[in-house]
């Protein structure tokens, strides 16, 4: 297991520890929640722990019912006392890019339902200023083309996901285009500015949805608040 691997797994292990009797929690997505999730399936048996979860992907529906975790229809739920997500890039006023698995508008709709959240990283994903990941944009596959010259004209140069050169759909039946942006000096206008295009679903710039991040940090995972 290289470095950055051993920062998630140890991340997403301790995030586990958030998770009490009764609670109703909001799962994330990606390879770092993947780490928590496995750890969270044996704290349910050695623990005894009674808990409700809603997911944000089918990839982790699929994993978390594997581990026999209860996983329920958001719907299902008034409110997620706890949601534990990963992140793909953020900065010291907790402003994020997610979506690198391709889970952001569900991530968001959680994120919003819940009454904390908690964000987990790896000691890359801290930076200074947003922007060397590519800024993932959720489209409607209806006039994706014509959605995607109209992310030009603000500036920036989309491409569509594609994974093993097959077009990239999302759980709920979208494109994703990824964004490569520079640095962004203004994260709140630029993701009003590309929720006013018809056809954007919804961007990947989480803005003032967390005051809490586990970050691994020197063979230790550090609890930064804001």
């Amino acid at each position: 297991m290289n470095a950055k691997a051993y920062e998630k797994m140890m991340v997403g292990e301790r995030a586990a520890d958030f998770i009490e009797d009764g609670m109703i929690v909001g799962l994330g997505t990606g390879t770092t929640i993947a780490y928590m999730v496995q750890r969270l399936g044996k704290k349910i048996q050695e623990e005894n722990l009674h808990i409700t979860t809603v997911s944000t992907s089918s990839r982790t529906t699929k994993l978390a019912q594997s581990l026999n975790i209860p996983v329920f229809d958001l719907n299902e739920v008034k409110q997620v006392d706890l949601t534990i997500d990963g992140v793909d890039e953020f900065d010291k006023n907790f402003t994020g890019i997610k979506g690198g698995g391709g889970a952001l508008l569900y991530e968001k709709v959680v994120a919003k339902a819940s009454k904390r959240n908690i964000w987990i990283a790896d000691s890359s994903k801290f930076v200074s200023k947003l922007g060397t990941f590519p800024l993932p944009i959720e489209i409607l596959p209806f006039g994706h083309q014509h959605t995607m010259r109209q992310i030009e004209e603000i500036g920036l140069a989309p491409e569509l996901r594609m994974i093993d050169e097959t077009l990239f759909i999302t759980d709920s039946g979208h494109y994703i285009v990824d964004c490569l942006t520079g640095p962004i000096e203004d994260a709140k206008s630029l993701s009003f500015r590309l929720n006013q295009i018809p056809g954007v679903v919804e961007n990947g710039l989480f803005i003032g949805m967390t005051d809490e991040v586990l970050l691994a940090e020197n063979n230790g995972v550090k609890i930064l608040k804001k």
